[in-house]
C-alpha cells in the first residue's frame, strides 16, 4: 500500500479494539518502575502547579502523577480511550476533555504539559507538530515547561535500498517500522499482537521528526530547549541513545 493511502487511516486509537487492548501489562512501559521515573520527573517540573496532558490516553502516567498530588487535565480526541481511562480506579481524579492536541485550550495557567511515548509523531505533517508547540505554550504560564518524549530515527540502520527495520519481535508481538516516505518523514508501525490462536494486526502512520527539528517548533512558539535526556531517569543522551525525554521553557 502507498504510503499516501496510510495517511488517509484514521487514527487506530480511536478503534474501541485498540483502546480496549491499548495496556498491557507485558509493556515494560507500564512496569511499575517505569511509571515511577516518570511520574517523578514530571511532578519535579510540574513544581506544585497544574499539569496538562496532551493524548491523555487511558491515564497511565495521568493518574499516579494526579496520586503523588499534581492538578492534572487530560486531552485526547479519541473517546475510545477515554472511556478505558474512565473505567478505572480514581479517573474522577483527573479532568479529562474532548479535544485536539493542536488546537484545544484547557487553561493558560499550567506550569506543566507532556507528551509522551512518541504521540507527537501522531501528528501527520510538519504544519500540525508546530501548532501543538504553539497550542503548549498557550496552556503554560511564564516559566512553564513542555516536555515531549519521543523516539529518534534509527534510519541510520537501514541497509542501502532496504525500507524496514525490526523493532519487536517476542512470542505475543512482531513490529517492523517502515519508511517508505523519507521526503515527507513518514513511517508505519506494523504490528502484530498475538494472543494465543488470535492474531490482531495495525500499521498506525507517523510523522518521524528529529530532536532539532522540535528545538526549532519550539522556538517558533516561544519556549527555549532546557534539558534533553535519554531517559525519564536524566540518563546523558548520547550518539547512541534511542529516545529521548526534552523539556523546553516558556519565556
Amino acid at each position: 500500500m502507498p504510503a499516501s493511502n496510510y495517511l488517509d487511516i484514521p487514527d487506530p486509537h480511536l478503534d474501541p479494539v485498540v483502546a480496549a487492548n491499548y495496556d498491557d501489562p507485558a509493556d515494560e512501559r507500564f512496569s511499575a518502575s517505569a511509571v515511577g521515573a516518570a511520574v517523578s520527573l514530571l511532578s519535579d517540573l510540574a513544581n506544585g502547579g497544574p499539569a496538562v496532558e496532551f493524548a491523555v490516553g487511558t491515564g497511565r502516567l495521568a493518574l499516579p502523577l494526579a496520586e503523588a498530588g499534581v492538578r492534572v487535565h487530560g486531552i485526547d480526541f479519541s473517546e475510545a480511550m477515554l472511556a478505558e481511562l474512565q473505567k478505572k480506579e480514581n479517573a474522577q481524579s483527573i479532568s479529562v476533555t474532548v479535544g485536539d492536541m493542536t488546537e484545544t485550550q484547557v487553561c493558560d495557567d499550567a506550569t506543566l504539559v507532556y507528551l509522551v511515548y512518541n504521540t507527537i509523531m501522531n501528528l501527520r505533517t510538519q504544519h500540525q507538530q508546530v501548532a501543538c508547540f504553539r497550542n503548549a505554550a498557550a496552556h503554560l504560564a511564564p516559566g512553564g515547561c513542555f516536555v515531549i518524549e519521543n523516539m529518534i530515527p534509527q534510519l541510520h540502520r537501514l541497509a542501502p535500498g532496504e525500507t524496514i527495520l525490526p523493532f519487536d519481535v517476542s512470542p505475543h508481538h512482531l513490529g517492523f517500522e517502515e519508511h517508505p516516505d523519507p521526503v515527507n518523514q513518514i513511517s508505519i508501525s506494523h504490528h502484530v499482537h498475538i494472543d494465543g490462536d488470535r492474531v490482531r494486526t495495525t500499521a498506525p502512520a507517523f510523522r518521524y521528526v528529529w530532536p532539532s527539528e522540535l528545538d526549532l517548533m519550539a522556538q517558533l512558539a516561544g519556549m527555549t530547549l532546557e534539558a534533553r535526556w535519554a531517559d525519564w531517569l536524566r540518563t546523558p543522551m548520547t550518539g547512541g541513545s534511542q529516545s529521548h525525554v526534552s523539556v523546553w521553557r516558556k519565556a
